[in-house]
């Protein structure tokens, strides 16, 4: 195109190209010069900046992301706790002594045996229960809510609701063996069940604990009455007699309780051998002290001198 001077102002002619150069957009991909080492630069720049936005973006709407490769799971080697070993039977009433004279109680504490049981208490021919009295009795007696009959045949705590309360609240603090009740208070007694039944001292009409001979129950308990029954977990839990016994009265005791687990044995076990496939683990401890794993053999000689003993005296 060309302008040509008019009759007006003058005007120097101008003239265009009839092509121009394409945009870089425009021009074929085998025409595009090759990048070089600024715009690789650029490129790299243009993603960093665009990851350092995303983060920013994940951690403005706390979703920021954990981004590091999570470790290999490594196996934690776990310190196992030592077993302690079986001890004979008279070792093992010195070591409770000595662990509960070390720390004076205002109160005094209980022997008492836990003993793990090869049965399974879901079946019902594999019940173990039983009851015995203690040749050395258990140094404590039981509560119940008929006051006056109660204090009369001895019993050393005696109360009603307020007794029930003060189990409720006393954080797992028991001030007895056994515990005796009227029909009357059973449902009452429903609210410390919890509390009771674990220790094997929730009141049962099948053991006698629940009954209105309050007297007689009570002077069955100070003479020694003791009565036993696996848990849930096939461990029987039983007092058998005081820290302040001698050495030979709770090795009596605890004969004489061995003697009776063995006649309530089972007749469905397999096993032939009287503690084989029974008796698990015997262990014995005071009220607040350690436990000490006792062996059969020094069980079995006990319960082998108070049978004999109880022979010789008939």
């Amino acid at each position: 195109m060309r302008f040509v001077k008019d009759a007006g102002p003058s005007i120097t002619p101008v003239s265009y190209p009839a092509r121009v150069a394409p945009l870089p957009e425009d021009r074929p991909a085998e025409e595009a010069p090759p990048e070089g080492p600024a715009d690789e630069g650029l490129r790299g720049e243009g993603e960093r900046i665009e990851m350092d936005a995303t983060r920013a973006r994940r951690s403005f709407f706390g979703m920021q992301a954990e981004e590091e490769q999570a470790p290999y799971p490594t196996l934690i080697p776990v310190e196992k706790r030592p077993q302690k070993v079986a001890i004979d039977l008279v070792d093992a009433i010195r070591e409770i002594k000595t662990s509960a004279n070390e720390k004076k109680r205002n109160f005094t504490e209980t022997v008492e045996a836990h003993v793990m049981l090869g049965v399974d208490p879901r079946r019902g021919d594999q019940m173990v229960r039983g009851a015995l009295t203690l040749p050395h009795g258990t140094g404590k007696g039981s509560e119940g809510p008929a006051a006056d009959e109660a204090r009369a045949a001895g019993a050393d705590v005696v109360g009603g609701d307020e007794l029930i309360e003060e189990i409720r609240t006393g954080g797992g603090k028991l001030s007895f063996d056994k515990c005796i009740a009227t029909p009357m208070y059973m449902p009452r007694l429903s609210k410390v069940a919890r509390i009771l039944g674990p220790r094997g001292l929730m009141p049962n009409p099948k053991l006698g604990s629940v009954t209105n001979d309050v007297s007689g129950a009570v002077k069955a308990a100070k003479s020694g009455r003791v009565d036993f029954k696996i848990d849930k977990t096939a461990i029987v839990h039983v007092g058998l007699g005081k820290i302040n016994f001698s050495d030979e009265n709770l090795r009596e005791n605890i004969g004489a309780f061995v003697h009776a687990l063995l006649l309530a044995k089972p007749v469905g076990l397999k096993k032939t051998s009287k503690y084989v496939g029974y008796v698990k683990k015997f262990t014995l401890s005071s009220t607040m002290g350690p436990g000490f794993p006792v062996t059969i053999p020094s069980l079995s000689a006990a319960a082998d001198h108070y049978n004999n003993s109880k022979v010789q005296a008939s």
